[in-house]
């Protein structure tokens, strides 16, 4: 069973007039997943995440400075590109609780899979500051709870998201029992994720593609490197950070991805999880800017968790 974790706050969060990663985002993945096609698929409304558990990826000193800067009206913002209106904050809590119940589902066996539509997005949310639209790393902290709670040791995050995942490198680059591996296009924001940086604990696996390249090159960095990595890695759980915004429609990436690349990416990955995880996976919606693109792939990627949900 597929398990999709919404709810309206996400659609709440606000940022400022013309900013790309905007409220629309949402509602356009929640009518798709409101479809005939999804409508066999568990829905749960996700918690709000507990203050002390945000701190397993987050400096204390960064919770508390977030919770201290969300307003009660009107806008702040927290660097060039990242905001928090007055329903930022629980939308962000809300992100990182939904992923961290999605693993409580997988890991105990009442889901094989799950997709949390949560905005904003976490990736580059490193341990003691936002940037890049993001407050919570959920991706890092769906990871980290698999472990403290569930005792999955060795924990996963791969990402597709046309930018990379600085965040979630810079949370588990020292941790030997995790894994991390990232395609994405470069140079592009935020200017990291060469295939040289591996790592203080050599666990990071990086992929860049040139602006202009599509299917076959994104295939071929996961199917000759990323995923033969994670295969060999063999983690407890596998979580994935969807961003969407390889796609070619995309206004802020370069890359020619379609909707049939992520549904690949996502039935690869889903059958390196039933071989070495019996297929847990996590899914957090991360990029993604061209609305309709946003909303067929993010689809796409869900029928394809479906796929493998009624594997198991």
């Amino acid at each position: 069973m597929t398990v999709l974790f919404t709810h309206e706050v996400f659609g709440e969060h606000e940022t400022p007039p013309g900013h790309v990663e905007q409220q629309g985002r949402y509602w356009a993945v929640d009518r798709e997943l409101a479809g005939e096609d999804y409508s066999d698929l568990s829905r749960e409304i996700p918690p709000l995440a507990d203050w002390d558990d945000l701190t397993r990826a987050h400096e204390a000193v960064y919770v508390d400075a977030i919770r201290g800067a969300a307003p009660q009206d009107g806008m702040v913002q927290l660097d060039p590109d990242t905001f928090m209106g007055p329903h930022s904050l629980e939308a962000a809590r809300r992100g990182a609780g939904g992923a961290m119940a999605a693993v409580d589902l997988v890991m105990t066996g009442k889901a094989a899979n799950a997709f949390v539509a949560a905005r904003p997005p976490g990736h580059h949310t490193v341990p003691g500051r936002a940037m890049g639209f993001c407050l919570f790393n959920n991706a890092a902290l769906a990871a980290l709870h698999a472990r403290a709670m569930h005792g999955a040791t060795r924990i996963a995050v791969v990402d597709f998201d046309v930018h990379h995942g600085n965040g979630t490198q810079d949370i588990l680059e020292a941790d030997e029992n995790a894994f991390f591996a990232s395609s994405h296009e470069w140079p592009q924001y935020p200017g990291t994720g060469r295939e040289a940086e591996r790592g203080t604990a050599g666990n990071c696996h990086n992929a860049p593609l040139s602006s202009g390249e599509g299917s076959r090159a994104f295939r071929r960095v996961w199917g000759d490197r990323l995923l033969p990595a994670l295969s060999d890695f063999a983690p407890d759980i596998i979580v994935i950070s969807a961003g969407f915004d390889a796609h070619r429609a995309d206004p802020v990436g370069g890359l020619e991805l379609v909707e049939d690349d992520f549904a690949w990416i996502t039935d690869q990955i889903a059958q390196v999880a039933a071989e070495t995880c019996q297929g847990r996976i996590v899914s957090v919606l991360e990029g993604g800017y061209d609305l309709e693109a946003l909303a067929s792939s993010a689809g796409a990627h869900v029928k394809a968790l479906a796929r493998a949900g009624g594997r198991r």
